[in-house]
C-alpha cells in the first residue's frame, strides 16, 4: 500500500487551483467535472503526482469551519526538498507567508509556511 491522496478543503476550486499551482509550484494532476457543482481536482508537489492532494470545496457549516484547519492548528504537510534556499526563495517571492525563519534542526533545515487558507506546512531540506 500507498498514500495516494490528502484531501484539503478549500472555499473555491480555480482560486485554490491558482494558489498550489502558481504559488506552491505544485503541478495540476487532474481537474476532472463530476456535475456542475463538483470537481475531481488533484495537485501534487512533484509531476508525477505520486502522492496528490484533493482540492475539495466545502459544502457545509462543518466543513467549512474546517478549511486552513484540517490538523487543529499544528503543522500537517511536509515538503522535502533538495533545494531548500532556492524553494524557500521561490514561495518567498511569490508572497507565500513563512512563520518563521528558516531554523538547523537535526533532521536538517526546516522552515514553517502558511497556505492561502492558514494551513501550515514545513519546507524541509533533509541532513
Amino acid at each position: 500500500m500507498r498514500l495516494h491522496a490528502v484531501t484539503l478543503l478549500v472555499d473555491d476550486y480555480d482560486q485554490a487551483i491558482t494558489h498550489y499551482v502558481d504559488d506552491l509550484g505544485f503541478s495540476l494532476v487532474e481537474d476532472t467535472r463530476l456535475s456542475q457543482d463538483k470537481r475531481w481536482v488533484r495537485v501534487a508537489p512533484d509531476p508525477a503526482g505520486t502522492t496528490s492532494f484533493i482540492l475539495a470545496v466545502a459544502t457545509t457549516d462543518q466543513q467549512r469551519a474546517s478549511i486552513g484547519n484540517q490538523t487543529g492548528g499544528r503543522v500537517g504537510f511536509f515538503l522535502h526538498t533538495d533545494d531548500f534556499a532556492g524553494d524557500h526563495a521561490r514561495l518567498m517571492s511569490r508572497g507565500v507567508q513563512m512563520t518563521e525563519e528558516p531554523r538547523r534542526e537535526p533532521y536538517g533545515t526546516v522552515v514553517v509556511f502558511e497556505d492561502r487558507y492558514g494551513n501550515l506546512w514545513d519546507l524541509i531540506g533533509p541532513s
